[in-house]
């Protein structure tokens, strides 16, 4: 039993690498039908050539480098300060109602910073990984742990899209969106010339498939990169467009919103230089985030680095820089967790100033 659970296991975790795969097999091929058929085969004009071969080297390291570090940046995890003590445990297994619950993960997280609540205003704890969630954390039953603003789990990248790699992830698709734009404007004459029987050889179906596959691809990432700056923009992730994150107030979906130019600071950054590198440069910890007043009683603030101020639970550090919500409750199965959904259902109030302070 155990060598075949074991031999299961590693069948799984191949599989999760196909899409992978498949995306560097085309990137690979792509760069021989580019490099090889269309710039060294086809095009006479020597300009021509070295100019295309120069941004398409360009765009393709760019594109590899954002494709390298959404996959392989290590998701940071949940602060031990959240996490659960065993002694605590033991009396909310113990607890005979949920009331009772509820009160004992109120005690524990009243010097946590948290804001975000369920549909019942109750604290959002993680059965499986035992502890308080973050705001807007949430748990991946692929990854099988929470994942610090949780935007999606990718199968394209086989890891999660969070805190930890979503400035990256947006790189990826801007200069993923680029090459293959690049690659459809820079063959559309040869695919004309392959149709007006122009173009000889067997490397004139690596052209005319370029442009396809490229075209095809083109169009997929233009709908699902404006989706994502949408979301930039307005401070939100794609579990968050789709369910309002609670407060103690009720739902508000623009509850992290701090204006456009803020929004898109806290994903990509303070320091211009570094926006369309694929470095790390995102605004605070991924632990707490700064909210609209009417959420918290006083702005929060935090600098460059991701210290905070004024939050709830003052005085609690955390490490700086370094999929849907689980149904599960400790009563069994038959707990409703959610409530009714149309309980906070009433407009947001105007959004206060949030005031940022970066330290020199």
């Amino acid at each position: 039993m155990g060598k075949q659970s074991g031999s299961c296991w590693w069948c799984l975790k191949a599989v999760k690498w196909l899409p992978v795969i498949f995306i560097l097999t085309i990137v690979a091929w792509s760069y021989y039908a580019y490099v090889v058929q269309l710039c060294y085969y086809t095009i006479d004009n020597y300009v021509q050539k070295v100019f295309y071969l120069l941004f398409f080297h360009i765009l393709i390291l760019m594109f590899l480098w954002s494709y390298w570090q959404t996959m392989y940046t290590n998701l940071i995890p949940v602060p031990d300060k959240f996490k659960i003590p065993d002694v605590e445990m033991e009396k909310l297994q113990q607890a005979e109602t949920e009331e009772t619950q509820r009160q004992i993960l109120e005690r524990f997280a009243q010097d946590l910073p948290v804001t975000n609540r369920t549909i019942k205003g109750a604290m959002r704890f993680c059965e499986k990984c035992q502890l308080i969630k973050p705001d807007r954390a949430h748990h991946c039953s692929v990854c099988g742990t929470c994942v610090l603003k949780m935007d999606h789990h990718c199968p394209w990248v086989n890891n999660c899209v969070g805190f930890h790699n979503y400035k990256f992830f947006i790189l990826f698709l801007a200069y993923g969106l680029l090459y293959c734009l690049f690659l459809t404007a820079t063959s559309l004459q040869y695919f004309i010339q392959f149709w007006q029987g122009e173009l000889d050889g067997m490397g004139r179906f690596h052209l005319l498939f370029l442009f396809f596959v490229a075209l095809m691809f083109a169009v997929s990432l233009i709908s699902l990169f404006f989706y994502h700056c949408y979301l930039v923009i307005h401070n939100r992730s794609t579990l968050e467009a789709f369910r309002a994150p609670m407060f103690r107030t009720g739902k508000d979906k623009d509850g992290f919103s701090l204006g456009k130019y803020n929004n898109f600071q806290e994903v990509f950054g303070d320091n211009p230089r570094l926006w369309f590198l694929p470095i790390f440069s995102s605004l605070g910890n991924g632990v707490v985030y700064p909210v609209r007043s009417q959420h918290q009683g006083t702005p929060n603030t935090y600098d460059s680095m991701g210290s905070t101020q004024n939050s709830f639970g003052d005085g609690v550090n955390f490490p700086e820089r370094l999929c849907n919500e689980d149904t599960h409750t400790l009563l069994g199965p038959g707990t409703q967790q959610w409530g009714d959904e149309t309980e906070f259902d009433s407009p947001s109030p105007y959004v206060n100033q949030v005031l940022y302070r970066f330290d020199s």
